[in-house]
């Protein structure tokens, strides 16, 4: 299969038209598979409603089929035709946060395949903010089905070279839309429940859904490995984010982090590895590793996110053995950010001793 890559706008609108998007609309109502940039990841799309499609996603991404795809649409009414049992917090959530980086989980009806869903009896939705995802939807008609555009268990693409990478021959378009803005992927939301649950964080975060409907609850397996259950939403079971090189986490406080990294990689160096360290530019001086990436500075977590994906690519470009990564809990988003990393790293964490 031979992949055409197309560079299309990020303002696009009606009146100027783009033969890019339109191609990629028509793939997808044949049934073929479009990657697409959103707001969060690049993601890897097919019509929703057709069984072959969402199976040729699995097929792309060599994904676990009981790992469900989360569903976008463009249009609130679109919600009706895939969810049912719609509460009224999730309108009262839908009014402030769509479009936007957040998924709901709702009963599904019958129309949607159970190769969508996983085999499992609720959907994933979410309304992408990007305009060129949101063209996309328009002019194909169709809903649609998009996991990250990404080989499976690799960090998620926030380029369009991140997906040529990793899906070139594999699929149908891509469609190059320049850099995501956040960088991670949506918070997703269990409307199922009595108190809603997020599945997964992200940049619509516990507290800013608390001040729309009251009491949320975060699943106990955010932040740990979910052992042998049935995930009922993308990257709650698999293997997620992970760079080829083994990857830890450093925690502790900033000084005794970075005598304990330096620590490490002296060790590692005297076995004959290549070594990797992420970190933040404050810190990134006093680092001692084969490889250095800035992720970004603390105080932004945006940029870290942004930044975080494209860091874990790097670090394979650079043919590192391991990587050791400052610790980035805390603030607004650190809850979202460390559930990724945390992943990348296999739950893998070190506490830095006290000297």
């Amino acid at each position: 299969m031979n992949t055409i890559m197309a560079e299309v706008a990020s303002d696009i609108t009606e009146a100027e038209p783009s033969e890019e998007l339109q191609q990629a609309a028509e793939i997808l109502k044949s049934g073929g598979l479009v990657a697409f940039p959103t707001e969060t990841v690049y993601g890897l799309g097919g019509d929703a409603l057709n069984p072959a499609a969402s199976q040729k996603i699995y097929e792309a991404k060599g994904r676990p089929s009981d790992n469900p795809l989360i569903v976008h649409i463009a249009r609130e009414e679109d919600l009706s035709r895939v969810a049912r049992e719609i509460p009224e917090a999730a309108y009262k959530l839908i009014d402030v946060f769509w479009p936007g980086p957040v998924t709901f989980i709702f009963r599904k009806q019958p129309e949607v395949p159970d190769s969508t869903t996983g085999g499992l009896d609720t959907v994933a939705v979410r309304m992408p903010s990007n305009s060129v995802a949101h063209e996309l939807l328009r002019r194909s008609g169709v809903l649609i089905a998009a996991p990250s555009a990404n080989r499976s268990g690799r960090p998620s693409p926030t380029s369009a070279a991140h997906v040529w990478e990793d899906l070139n021959g594999k699929i149908d378009m891509i469609l190059d839309g320049g850099s995501c803005q956040y960088g991670i992927e949506s918070t997703i939301l269990d409307m199922t429940e009595t108190v809603p649950v997020i599945l997964r964080p992200g940049f619509v975060t516990k507290e800013m859904l608390e001040e729309v409907i009251g009491e949320v609850a975060m699943d106990r397996g955010a932040d740990r490995p979910a052992g042998n259950i049935r995930p009922k939403a993308p990257g709650m079971k698999y293997t997620h984010y992970a760079p080829q090189a083994k990857m830890y986490i450093v925690e502790g406080q900033t000084k005794n982090v970075v005598r304990c990294i330096n620590r490490l990689v002296k060790e590692r160096q005297a076995a004959g590895c290549r070594v990797g360290i992420l970190a933040t530019k404050y810190n990134s001086l006093a680092y001692e590793g084969d490889e250095v990436i800035v992720v970004g500075e603390r105080s932004d977590e945006v940029m870290i996110s942004a930044n975080l994906y494209r860091c874990l690519r790097e670090f394979d470009q650079r043919g590192v053995d391991y990587i050791y990564s400052e610790s980035f809990a805390g603030g607004r988003f650190g809850t979202a950010i460390m559930n990724r990393l945390l992943k990348a790293a296999g739950y893998r964490v070190i506490q830095a001793p006290s000297i």
